[in-house]
């Protein structure tokens, strides 16, 4: 990416114990015409000198390190000196779950650690478009070294014994901040939510962690979707990473279907090809929520739910950690309610009572 006038260049801090790793990700960097490695660190002692010194704008941060774990360490720069970090971690199954865990801490986005030469090519591909998206990224001031809590939102009231019909949708897109944000509205929903599909731009493996972290916190039942799964009231289906996720409807219930077809907006699982299925299968009985997330994904399905009758919510600026695609999809007018984080579970639930005078 060539920079404009005035611009200068995004200036990134390597902390990795891993020799091989932080020459991968220098070379990586030092391709990209905007951004250049400023420093690095093998371990956290050392990074914490080269960040008073050298000031980055975005740190890439190993979970598995000596003498100071990554976790420990982006609590401690989330207190002491909130910046935008990157987590790089390996596929192990804890791992994963730390690395979740980092998100929750104040982590922008995770990216796997390369493993091989077609990892290593995936890092490549992916890692300058999120240190992009990380160093436009809004970081609060301080953080608190504890997870948000869930907050009850009230029903919607109706005299109806049943505030949803079964055929109800509801899919929700984000990208870069987007598994917090996925996590804080999904736990202000009900047991009895409409069935609901989920794709966020997060590496394979990663995303099995993510839905077992869903279905933990939410009261009712978040799954990683398997091809041909059932979707219904009290279920939620999240796209694995790598593969497409798109709804189908088969007779009076709908089912998913995971495609491994090319990246749609740079992105495998992609939000648009997600809304573009809903908007098919269920129509105006669907309700679809963009979130935070840098790029343009998800914005031309959204307004292809909107014009196949469904309701639709683009979080807003304010709230977002990376306001790119919910801007996209303001921009061209495919979004019925823009919204700060809070407000959206409320307004589900008020869309998703409203598909009862559409069936």
């Amino acid at each position: 990416m060539t920079l404009n006038p005035g611009e200068r260049k995004i200036k990134v801090l390597i902390v990795d114990d891993s020799s091989i790793v932080r020459k991968i990700l220098s070379e990586t960097i030092a391709e990209e015409s905007d951004m250049e490695v400023v420093g690095t660190a093998p371990d956290p002692y050392v990074a914490r000198d080269k960040i008073l010194s050298l000031n980055p704008d975005v740190i890439t941060l190993d979970i598995e390190m000596p003498r100071m774990d990554g976790l420990t360490f982006l609590k401690k720069i989330m207190q002491f000196h909130p910046m935008p970090v990157i987590i790089i971690s390996s596929l192990a199954q804890s791992s994963c779950s730390i690395s979740l865990d980092a998100l929750s801490h104040g982590a922008v986005d995770v990216l796997a650690k390369p493993g091989g030469p077609y990892s290593i090519g995936e890092l490549r591909e992916s890692l300058p478009a999120k240190l992009r998206a990380a160093a436009r990224a809004r970081i609060p001031k301080s953080t608190t070294s504890e997870p948000r809590q869930p907050i009850a939102v009230p029903r919607p009231v109706l005299s109806n014994s049943s505030p949803f019909h079964p055929e109800t949708v509801i899919a929700i897109g984000a990208s870069t901040g987007g598994t917090e944000a996925i996590h804080d509205v999904l736990v202000r929903l009900p047991a009895n939510i409409p069935g609901m599909v989920l794709t966020q731009h997060i590496p394979k493996l990663f995303s099995t962690a993510f839905a077992a972290r869903l279905n933990r916190a939410c009261s009712f039942e978040v799954k990683e979707a398997a091809d041909g799964d059932e979707l219904g009231p009290g279920r939620a289906l999240l796209a694995p990473g790598d593969f497409h996720m798109v709804l189908r409807k088969v007779g009076r219930t709908y089912r998913v279907q995971l495609q491994d077809g090319p990246k749609v907006c740079y992105q495998r699982p992609a939000v648009d090809v997600m809304f573009a299925s809903v908007a098919v299968a269920a129509k105006q009985n669907a309700v679809g929520v963009l979130l935070t997330g840098m790029g343009s994904d998800g914005a031309q399905g959204l307004l292809g739910m909107k014009k196949a009758g469904a309701g639709t919510i683009a979080q807003n600026e304010a709230t977002c950690v990376v306001y790119g695609m919910p801007r996209e999809a303001v921009r061209m007018g495919a979004a019925d309610q823009v919204l700060p984080l809070d407000a959206i579970a409320a307004a589900i639930l008020n869309e998703s009572a409203r598909r009862l005078s559409h069936v």
